[in-house]
């Protein structure tokens, strides 16, 4: 036994993490490493190794964690049938002759292709590949053209299925369907917040964003048969889930199949592209389950250490009201996606700070939305922001301090709906209370 007290060791342990993702060491690892060491420091090892495989069972066998590659495997056939450029062309045909248009376009292309895929790197990186050109084409601005892509990927973790709702679920047992549900309206507001922004920022200055051609009412109309398999996709997933008819993992099983139908039906369904599909949603999906089991070897680690509820016991008896904690911890967050991974930074904190949240009487599924938007801004800050690395490899010729300043506008709008969403908690959590 260590001469160390359990929360000297846990304390250590947090040190030590930060340490290995300094390194490079991957976020899931570098959690299930800490974990088991930690764990067999404040128990012993073969309490240690019981856990590590008794959590590596339980959450790759959870039949919760088949939403995963399911999701992931709906999200190509999807790019695989070609949903995703019909959706920016239906929406550029209702928003291009604004100012900015295109760029409008661009958000409600993120937003449909979010709605089939759970991954903000994703979206980005799909719909950037044809938008860039566009904007480009029509003489946008640099800024406006790769920060409103940028901002526009982040939806795919908001808008569900999402892939960080999940991951959350899944940490906090929460439900995954009142997640699912509870990112719809603040996704559409977040999206209606974006294109107000590019459309302040193109009215102040024309030459950002010019404006597109008139369309008729005609062609108006005619884009919503473009966009039907998204709709179909997306009432099959979150129709069955908020009615009650499926289960999230069921629900995912339907959105799968009924992608593959469409795929098929549109004949864009090669034997090439179906091996594709599998051997990404294999790759996505490995990738996942280790950072799943090593987020939660950890949470048990720094309960086992008493971390957590010693600095929830702290905060909560601080003379400060619950609204001014939780804005702390939004802050804090903010702070911490510009220096690691959206995702790494809630997948340390959360065993820590979810006690926290639970204590203070805050909804879990309310601060989940919450969180999700943080996680968003982070992948939009410098220097560690993902999306702008993965626009960075679609426009190899912008400088990146040019995507993060074309992203800053965004970040503001995030703050914005993060501010509504506190006033109004309803919006997130009307649907979620009218589920069946």
């Amino acid at each position: 036994m260590s001469s160390l007290s359990p929360l000297e060791i846990g304390i250590l342990g947090a040190i030590a993490l930060f340490f290995l993702i300094a390194l490079g060491l991957p976020i899931g690892v570098s959690m299930g490493a800490v974990a088991v060491v930690g764990l067999a420091a404040v128990t012993n090892m073969e309490a240690a190794f019981s856990r590590l495989a008794h959590t590596s069972f339980s959450m790759t066998a959870n039949y919760l964690t088949a939403v995963i590659p399911l999701f992931v495997f709906m999200g190509e056939l999807a790019y695989v049938s070609g949903l995703t450029r019909e959706g920016y062309s239906a929406t550029y045909k209702w928003l291009g002759r604004l100012p900015g248009g295109l760029a409008m376009a661009t958000i409600g292309g993120c937003a449909g292709f979010a709605a089939v895929c759970g991954s903000s790197e994703a979206t980005a990186l799909t719909i950037g590949s044809f938008a860039l050109p566009e904007m480009r084409q029509h003489k946008y601005d640099p800024r406006l053209a790769v920060g409103s892509i940028a901002a526009g990927g982040t939806l795919g973790i908001l808008i569900p299925p999402s892939m960080a709702f999940v991951l959350y679920g899944l940490i906090t047992e929460q439900s995954i369907g009142k997640l699912f549900l509870a990112g719809i309206f603040p996704g559409i507001l977040l999206a209606c917040l974006f294109i107000m922004t590019i459309y302040v920022l193109a009215k102040r200055n024309p030459l950002m964003g010019p404006a597109g051609g008139e369309t008729s009412w005609r062609e108006k109309l005619t884009a919503f048969k473009d966009i039907w398999g998204v709709l179909i996709l997306f009432l099959v997933v979150m129709g069955g889930i908020y009615g009650g008819i499926l289960t999230p993992t069921e629900a995912a099983a339907a959105g799968a199949f009924s992608a593959f139908l469409i795929a098929l039906g549109r004949r864009k369904l090669t034997r090439q592209n179906l091996v594709t599909s599998f051997m990404n949603t294999l790759r996505v999906t490995g990738f996942v389950f280790v950072i799943i089991i090593g987020a939660v070897l950890f949470g048990y680690f720094m309960a086992a250490s008493g971390v957590s509820m010693t600095l929830a016991d702290f905060i909560i008896s601080l003379p400060l009201p619950p609204l001014l904690i939780l804005v702390s911890i939004l802050i804090l967050y903010l702070v911490l996606g510009c220096l690691m991974d959206a995702f790494a930074m809630v997948l340390i904190t959360m065993p820590i700070l979810y006690p926290l949240v639970l204590g203070l009487g805050f909804d879990p599924i309310w601060f989940g939305v919450l969180i999700v938007i943080m996680m968003e801004m982070g992948m939009i800050t410098p220097p560690i922001g993902m999306n702008v690395f993965v626009i960075k490899g679609v426009a190899r010729d912008v400088p990146m301090y040019v995507i993060f300043e074309g992203a800053f506008p965004f970040v503001i709008a995030m703050g914005v709906c993060v501010a509504i969403l506190i006033a109004f908690p309803q919006i997130a959590l009307f649907l979620p209370n009218a589920m069946k």
